[in-house]
């Protein structure tokens, strides 16, 4: 394998914003993708070594399929990065392509033990079967004699949370429909445990609060699922639907659920060629007389540090918190991954 090494001085700030939350193990913010999307890692560092001491460098290692990996510059550090040979072969705008980065290497910054930070790192994700689970064996290391490695995969049913040093892993899902317009896109043909979703209200139980549906003050909630978790994850995806049938405009503030440490409202998005996940921090506007879903490939629940993996056929409760409307709580069943494709959202 031919190494190349390419260093570079972080040159400019990096305006970053971070959950208060304190992370057991190197993670993804976002730890799922589609299937041949261009797509940006963030990935935290979440203390330093043995003995409280500072993060000094950080080394990934790339898996094959997630291909034409480049990080980006990160304020006070020096980064390598070393080619090698791919597997295959990837096309990359018609140009065929034999090797790339294979490992990257932040030196020469610091982060405190009693503090967290992150690094990104962009690419595309090809050839690679959806549900696959792709492992970035991370070193951290700490001065000259400080390391940590999380580089434990997690076997079929074993949850990473019993895994003392867990490699952080990406998920891949279905492919985006139309990944460069994919935010007008229409869900077609999903089955949802007996829910057809073709671009239309989907049927869904009719029990209030139980199959996914309920209703508090103008609000109608339907069509809601959890998506089973694989091999390796950390967090489990949610998605609903939300009808505001009243004449004031309401906004989902929080969302809870006693399966995980807490729950994010997430939107996917494309900015140029690259598609990006951001936490929707100030809540989701619900406007009067409008639908808003919370569908693959747009704004969706991630529901992070889940304590135990949620398989197909399970059932989670999840509480809805509304500006005005108030409180309810779903019974959401959990769907087989493979059932819940790629789309966009929509706003009626």
């Amino acid at each position: 394998m031919n190494k190349h090494f390419i260093s570079a001085a972080a040159a400019t700030g990096l305006s970053l914003i971070f959950s208060a939350q304190a992370f057991a193990h190197a993670g993804f913010a976002v730890s799922e993708a589609p299937a041949e999307s261009n797509f940006t890692l963030e990935l935290r560092i979440p203390h330093g070594c043995e003995g409280g001491k500072a993060t000094t460098e950080i080394d990934v290692k790339i898996p094959e399929g997630f291909v034409f990996a480049k990080p980006r510059v990160k304020a006070g550090w020096k980064i390598e990065i070393i080619k090698g040979d791919y597997q295959k072969t990837y096309d990359n705008h018609g140009k065929q392509v034999k090797s790339g980065a294979v490992e990257i290497r932040w030196t020469g910054g610091e982060i405190p033990d009693d503090q967290f930070d992150s690094v990104e790192i962009s690419g595309k994700i090809s050839a690679v079967a959806p549900g696959t689970a792709l492992p970035f064996v991370t070193t951290q290391k700490c001065g000259a004699d400080g390391i940590v490695v999380w580089d434990e995969i997690a076997k079929d049913g074993q949850s990473p949370h019993d895994l003392k040093n867990p490699a952080p892993v990406l998920t891949v899902t279905e492919a985006v429909e139309d990944e460069h317009h994919h935010d007008h896109a229409a869900m077609q043909g999903m089955n949802m445990d007996g829910m057809k979703m073709d671009g239309m209200a989907a049927t869904a139980p009719a029990a209030s609060g139980e199959g996914g549906t309920g209703k508090v003050g103008d609000l109608d909630l339907s069509e809601g699922v959890v998506k089973g978790m694989l091999p390796g994850q950390a967090v489990a995806g949610g998605f609903l639907s939300i009808r505001n049938g009243g004449s004031a405009d309401d906004r989902l503030v929080s969302v809870s659920s006693e399966i995980a440490d807490h729950v994010e409202i997430h939107e996917m998005s494309m900015q140029g060629e690259v598609m990006k996940m951001r936490q929707v921090k100030d809540g989701l506007p619900v406007k009067a007389g409008e639908t808003v879903e919370l569908q693959p490939g747009g704004f969706h629940l991630m529901f992070m540090g889940v304590k135990q993996p949620v398989r197909a056929g399970e059932r989670v409760k999840a509480t809805f918190t509304f500006e005005k409307a108030g409180v309810v709580e779903l019974t959401l069943p959990v769907v087989d991954p493979r059932k819940v494709g790629g789309g966009g959202h929509k706003h009626n």
